[in-house]
């Protein structure tokens, strides 16, 4: 009998990525997000045990961030209705020294599902394709992280490690925590986005409450206060070190931000 994976949140980053993977290698997926038949939406818990019929395997990635209030209901939940659908492995997807992520791995490795985490730093994708990409439109990268260093990952990797997660035996139970291989402070990749794009990008550390007020204006305050608080905890220095996770899952060293970036002006990412 064939395998059916599903992936929850395949139009993201990390989602359509592992979709994309998974499919490559001739497996069945079922991409789950709130406009796919059967949809799948954070706020619908209803419609959870339709979206996960038949499924063996799954890919987890929370919306708005594991951080943000609600997420162990919805993960301790989730795992319920999962079980009761027989799924037979689950993949989540963790953020770095967040200890409401913690809590929420907690509650997937204590599920009774075969269950694997995989625990990433930030997204170099954030700068090419996310909330960061306007910096080289408008020469100003912003942000309450003063002048903490970060190993932005690639997100190829993620996928990777977590299809590996998927399809492998031997990952029941293990956080991969995934890294770049060097941190480098927004300051720095400011630096390096204006020497790869040909356009100066100057980093202006914000303060917390400077950086809830400009968030607040454009995305409303439940994001306001989300990425405040988690640029709060993150940038306290705790997550500065690298990991040899990526090495560990995938037998090789993870991308520089350097080559993330400077494929994304080969694109034209920022034309």
């Amino acid at each position: 009998m064939s395998t059916t994976f599903a992936v929850i949140g395949s139009t993201g980053k990390t989602g359509r990525r592992v979709a994309a993977l998974l499919e490559a290698d001739g497996y069945t997926v079922r991409r789950l997000a709130r406009e796919t038949s059967p949809a799948f939406d954070w706020e619908r818990p209803e419609l959870w045990s339709d979206a996960l019929r038949g499924v063996d395997r799954l890919y987890v990635a929370y919306v708005p961030d594991l951080a943000a209030p609600g997420s162990e209901f919805a993960i301790a939940r989730l795992t319920e209705v999962a079980r009761a659908s027989g799924v037979q492995r689950i993949v989540l997807l963790s953020g770095r020294g967040e200890d409401g992520a913690r809590r929420c791995e907690d509650i997937v490795l204590g599920s009774g599902i075969p269950s694997t985490i995989v625990r990433a730093s930030w997204f170099a994708q954030n700068f090419t394709e996310g909330a960061l990409s306007y910096a080289v439109q408008t020469g100003v990268l912003a942000m309450a992280a003063g002048d903490v260093g970060e190993p932005f990952i690639d997100v190829d990797d993620i996928a990777e490690v977590a299809t590996r997660a998927l399809t492998e035996d031997g990952h029941e139970g293990v956080v991969h925590e995934v890294t770049g291989p060097q941190s480098l402070t927004f300051a720095e990749v400011a630096a390096l986005l204006s020497k790869l794009s040909g356009r100066e990008v100057v980093y202006v550390p914000l303060g917390f409450d400077d950086f809830h007020a400009a968030v607040a204006a454009e995305e409303g305050e439940f994001v306001a206060t989300l990425l405040t608080e988690l640029c709060r905890e993150v940038f306290d220095g705790r997550n500065v070190n690298t990991t040899d996770g990526v090495a560990n899952a995938l037998g090789r060293q993870p991308r520089e931000l350097r080559a993330v970036l400077a494929e994304a002006v080969t694109a034209g990412a920022w034309v």
